[in-house]
């Protein structure tokens, strides 16, 4: 009861925060009557648990680090939210937790046909690297085969988990999820060699994850494709990907064509690494967004667009105010507490949304009790205060980003109109970058 009630409530908080949560392939989650590990990921803590929670219908169970349990009152609150943990090597054991015990658990949830989540990385970091992966899964999988004598058709499947900008509020998530697979070649190794056969697996793993993630080797690489794809990226070229879903698709292309360029062409790397540093200082330098540059130019066109940008601000502007008093403060308290409560940016998302959980509803609840208290307001207008504080809140988040989107538009019209040929020398620095790297 407990856990289907901080599903419902974590599902709210997370379609809150992240303005798109796209999933490939949902239906690979949640297989009727069969044992499944499901392996992810871990970019993100506590919110890539709740986003694979939130995506299957049935019960899961999750391994977690036995430091989450070091109170009989953790211990208990956990485990009643299907949580079993594990002393890793790099930490210290935590007091009443076998690692044996766990694993029998382990062995047992999935001997009964339910699923299992294991995040195989060991630890959470907020990049695209996708790090040495713990071979403690593979063992479980073969071992827990092995104990139904290779009959139990034990299923593995990969989850990736793609954030924009996994920390920021109104970013984006996209969930790739690569079919189910059974572990039947790896179990007939496993009964001749045991460290073999969960080395291979292990490998397997790896590669099944990588399908569905945008990896990297190193954080250098990594920077380097967020760069390229910030330059290139543009809204103005029709696609039939919309979203984060096309961002991924993106990116992997980008990491592609470097890949090959670094194994092909190894000194063009430090070209392209040139021409990016280039065009981003002469981007910054006229303040303008790298996507305009695919903009095709008309005057009249651009001056009604203003104008019917304006005529939406003014209209727009006492929603967006409403919003922005009744939202401002608690959005500023949670920007100022996280940092000081944690250092680590991949804490960010999640102590984000559990205080914001506590700190918005008791500050529309103030507001209400103004409004009864000074308004006399009938319990219809107070319901109808209430739902407008949250949603008049997102508006405003929007607007003020779409105002910053006004300010660059007119930027660039003002550039076109008195610095076109610096306009048109970055446009072909760009389309050189291209050639660098596609051709």
């Amino acid at each position: 009861m407990l856990a289907q009630f901080l599903k419902f409530i974590i599902r709210i908080g997370i379609r809150l925060y992240y303005a798109e949560v796209r999933v490939n392939n949902k239906h690979h989650l949640n297989p009727e009557n069969q044992p499944l590990i499901i392996i992810a990921n871990h970019p993100n803590t506590l919110i890539d648990a709740w986003v694979i929670g939130m995506l299957c219908k049935q019960p899961i169970y999750f391994m977690a680090k036995a430091t989450f349990f070091d109170s009989k009152f953790k211990k208990k609150l956990l485990s009643a939210l299907n949580m079993i943990p594990i002393n890793r090597k790099s930490e210290a054991k935590t007091k009443g937790v076998s690692n044996q015990d766990s694993l029998n658990a382990c062995y047992q949830i999935l001997g009964e046909g339910k699923t299992l989540v294991v995040f195989p990385e060991g630890t959470s970091y907020k990049e695209r690297v996708l790090r040495e992966l713990k071979t403690g899964t593979a063992r479980i999988a073969l071992e827990t085969e092995k104990l139904h004598e290779g009959k139990l058709n034990l299923q593995v499947v990969a989850v990736g988990i793609n954030y924009s900008q996994s920390e920021k509020f109104r970013s984006n998530i996209l969930i790739d999820i690569d079919k189910p697979q059974d572990i039947k070649e790896y179990y007939e190794l496993y009964l001749k060699d045991k460290k073999e056969a969960v080395v291979q697996l292990t490998n397997d793993f790896r590669q099944r994850l990588e399908r569905v993630l945008v990896t990297t080797e190193t954080k250098e690489e990594e920077q380097l494709i967020e760069d390229v794809y910030n330059i290139l990226n543009t809204k103005y070229i029709p696609s039939d990907d919309k979203g984060v879903q096309r961002e991924v698709k993106e990116l992997k292309e980008i990491k592609n064509h470097l890949d090959e360029k670094k194994l092909l062409q190894p000194w063009r790397i430090e070209e392209i690494r040139k021409k990016v540093r280039s065009i981003h200082w002469k981007l910054n330098k006229m303040k303008i967004r790298a996507d305009f540059l695919d903009r095709k130019f008309r005057s009249l066109l651009f001056f009604r667009q203003l104008l019917t940008s304006i005529l939406f601000v003014v209209f727009a502007l006492p929603f967006a105010f409403f919003g922005l008093v009744h939202n401002y403060g608690q959005y500023v308290f949670t920007d100022w507490l996280v940092p000081k409560i944690s250092k680590d940016i991949e804490y960010y998302a999640p102590l984000a949304i559990l205080i914001g959980f506590v700190i918005y509803p008791l500050t529309y609840f103030a507001f209400l009790c103004l409004a009864y208290y000074y308004f006399d307001f009938h319990w219809l207008g107070l319901l109808i205060y209430f739902v407008s504080m949250p949603l008049t809140g997102i508006f405003a988040y929007w607007f003020f980003k779409y105002l910053k989107h006004i300010s660059y538009k007119w930027r660039y019209m003002l550039l076109m109109m008195d610095h076109k040929n610096m306009i048109k020398e970055i446009q072909e620095e760009r389309q050189m970058l291209k050639v660098l790297i596609f051709e």
